[in-house]
């Protein structure tokens, strides 16, 4: 047995004696003592022999990726000595491939909600050990049974210091009251929502989408729409370079940005989750288990947004922000109580035929 503890040799003084003497049965105690002990040492020995040292995590990369290094790896290795090997992209068909091929070579994989739904319901991901994780107190949305959600981000409204500015989609939509160019996402799960918004409909009956409506009032805003944006870092460059006066934008590209305003009203609330591909090494995941539970945990969560301006999952976070910038963090107790949580469910069984209609949308634009 790997691990065990050999009992230690004994001299045999006299080999040709048949009968044990008394000098025999204490020998043969002793042994049966050290024997037992090896037994019961075993399974502690196999445990530590059997600890992963190195866990490998799959994240999203840039300035969400340092923020993690800063909150979280560094002060779960200080913690345990474990190392943690950072590595990205995270796009879903690496985890696809990683699953299927059974080669699992990182057991923490980052995705964003939808990709969380479509992975769990194609059978790709692990349920999470919560009692091994042991959090904190988290949002609830944050805490599912397959997936730890980390870090939330938003898409608001953002505009020109020398815009006026806006309060509502409604807002955004109208150009004859709002003049200027806009710049909107080339994402059907993000500028759907906003269209809806813009038409009135309140956010606690978004879903499921009224697609017809939806599509409806894009026609009307798109001839004001300059750019459809298909990365994060185009709408405050668009801004600066006066290319357009308002934006929908991610939160974190524009957030304490001079010359900029916005507003997390009606801002679409999203969430980026952790999880565990299916397959994963059970040592690992066990030591995957530690690092999440320093994801919870307010104070590592506040270090991470001196990285970026996305936040954790702690209701007990405000506190601990820099209060003269708190107005610049999602999930804040003002921002997120005017902000809309998405329907990652509703977009993975529909996704595929939402996606055809955006296409033939565009052909338009």
């Amino acid at each position: 047995m790997p691990g065990r503890v050999a009992p230690t040799p004994l001299p045999c003084r006299n080999a040709a004696r048949s009968s044990p003497g008394p000098g025999d049965q204490a020998m043969t105690t002793r042994r049966t003592i050290l024997q037992g002990a090896a037994l019961v040492a075993a399974p502690g020995l196999l445990r530590a022999q059997g600890a992963a040292r190195e866990i490998r995590m799959v994240e999203a990369g840039g300035l969400s990726g340092d923020s993690i290094e800063v909150g979280y790896v560094r002060p779960f290795t200080a913690r345990t000595g474990i190392r943690v090997v950072r590595e990205n992209p995270n796009q879903l068909g690496k985890l696809r491939a990683m699953v299927e091929s059974r080669s699992v070579t990182a057991v923490l994989f980052e995705l964003g909600s939808l990709s969380t739904a479509i992975a769990q319901a194609a059978g790709m991901i692990e349920p999470l050990d919560w009692a091994a994780i042991a959090p904190d107190p988290m949002f609830d949305e944050a805490r599912l049974p397959h997936a730890f959600g980390y870090q939330y981000y938003s898409t608001l409204m953002a505009w020109r210091a020398d815009a006026k500015p806006l309060r509502s989609w409604a807002d955004f939509w109208n150009a004859r009251e709002f003049p200027g160019k806009r710049t909107l996402p080339d994402n059907f799960t993000l500028a759907l929502p906003m269209a809806l918004l813009a038409d009135g409909v309140a956010p606690d009956k978004l879903y499921p989408l009224d697609l017809n409506r939806a599509f409806r009032s894009l026609e009307r805003i798109k001839g004001s729409v300059a750019v459809w944006w298909a990365a994060g870092a185009q709408p405050p460059q668009l801004l600066k370079d006066n290319e357009v006066q308002y934006a929908a934008s991610y939160s974190g590209r524009v957030a304490g940005q001079a010359g900029i305003g916005l507003t997390y009203a009606q801002g679409l609330l999203d969430l980026s989750y952790f999880v565990v591909p299916k397959g994963a090494s059970p040592a690992e995941k066990a030591a995957a288990m530690g690092l999440l539970h320093e994801m919870s945990v307010a104070a590592n969560q506040a270090k991470a947004a001196e990285v970026i301006s996305y936040t954790g999952a702690s209701p007990q976070l405000d506190a601990l922000l820099p209060q003269a910038k708190l107005g610049e963090f999602p999930t804040t107790r003002e921002n997120k109580a005017v902000q809309v949580l998405g329907n990652p469910a509703w977009w993975a069984q529909n996704r595929d035929a939402v996606e055809r209609r955006w296409q033939e949308f565009k052909l338009g634009l």
